[in-house]
């Protein structure tokens, strides 16, 4: 499995498949009200175990229970199903969810570890199955998609669906206490990490399964690779590193977050240092220092890095909303099949 993101179903299924046996793929094809997850969520159900989550509760029990029968009976015609959280699995959620089950063969195990790949590598899989279909058709692709949709109703619903690589890109410079504990706080929750030291040892020990660790003389050299839209983490073992860094990120005008660690007298002392250099005092605002969200006053790395890590998710959280709600809305899908 994947160690960057280990629960994924994408990296999951091939896992599964591995098995020599059937599973099945669990999607939330739409919601409507309160559901515990979104439109696109889905999980891998095998005999045995399963991977990822649609929300937990009933309503996952119950998607379990029912991906096994169709297992236990061979079946391979994908089925979409509604839940009504509240009256049916009295779940306080209240809303409606709408699954789609569809059997994913042993077999497509070495097209689904090319799918794994791609989507990794920052190409997009779209999937597309209507209420006649005996599989999904899918497909990669370079180009932008428009999401997770279901249209239609019950004589004739259509189930489009993207997948994509939703990591955000986050650059940590600096492999001390803090730094290693941030690590293990933010590799759950989706960051596609970039670990960078300058020490020999920097790295000694450290538990960096699933990022990329980069040992360099010139960690500046890292600022200039890292894509549009990063996070930059600046915690090094040197001050002079540190401001060295500073310098580096501030000619880009691109990253969704700047933060160093340090307290109000440090950032001052940059901030001093940095309009000496020359730098546009209004971009002073861009960085954040101290870091961490407000409340967690603790010395304690491990305190430290869920501050931070908070305060990361929270802008992730915030840009996803806002690339949400640049997509064109769809009319919705009213009444579609109840359940199993």
């Amino acid at each position: 499995m994947d160690e960057n993101r280990p629960d994924d179903w994408l990296h999951a299924l091939p896992q599964h498949l591995a098995s020599g046996r059937d599973c099945v793929l669990v999607s939330v094809a739409r919601t409507q009200g309160s559901a515990p997850r979104e439109a696109g969520a889905g999980m891998v159900v095998g005999e045995q175990r399963s991977s990822d989550t649609i929300g937990g509760g009933h309503l996952e029990w119950q998607a379990i229970h029912h991906a096994r029968r169709l297992l236990a009976a061979g079946s391979r015609q994908p089925e979409l199903c509604r839940f009504n959280l509240g009256a049916r699995l009295g779940q306080c959620c209240g809303g409606v969810v709408w699954l789609l089950f569809e059997t994913i063969p042993a077999a497509s195990l070495g097209l689904w570890q090319m799918r794994r790949l791609a989507v990794d590598g920052g190409q997009r899989l779209e999937r597309q199955l209507d209420r006649f279909g005996a599989a999904s058709a899918w497909q990669l692709t370079d180009s932008p998609g428009a999401g997770t949709r279901l249209i239609g109703d019950p004589t004739y619903w259509l189930f489009r669906q993207e997948i994509a690589d939703q990591r955000f890109p986050v650059f940590l410079f600096g492999a001390g206490h803090v730094a290693r504990a941030l690590v293990r706080q933010l590799q759950p929750l989706g960051a596609r990490l970039t670990w960078i030291d300058s020490r020999e040892e920097g790295f000694a020990g450290a538990e960096g399964a699933g990022c990329r660790q980069v040992l360099t003389d010139i960690p500046e050299s890292e600022v200039k690779r890292a894509p549009a839209g990063s996070y930059f983490l600046v915690m090094t073992h040197n001050h002079s590193l540190d401001f060295s860094l500073c310098e580096e990120i501030f000619k880009r005008q691109d990253f969704a977050y700047f933060g160093l660690i340090g307290s109000h007298s440090k950032r001052a002392s940059f901030e001093h240092r940095l309009r000496d250099r020359g730098l546009a005092p209004e971009r002073l605002a861009e960085l954040t220092c101290p870091i961490g969200i407000p409340g967690i006053v603790s010395k304690e790395p491990a305190a430290i890095a869920l501050a931070v890590a908070a305060q990361l998710y929270q802008i992730e959280n915030s840009r996803q909303l806002i690339r949400q709600a640049g997509q064109r809305r769809l009319p919705d899908t009213h009444s579609l099949p109840e359940e199993p």
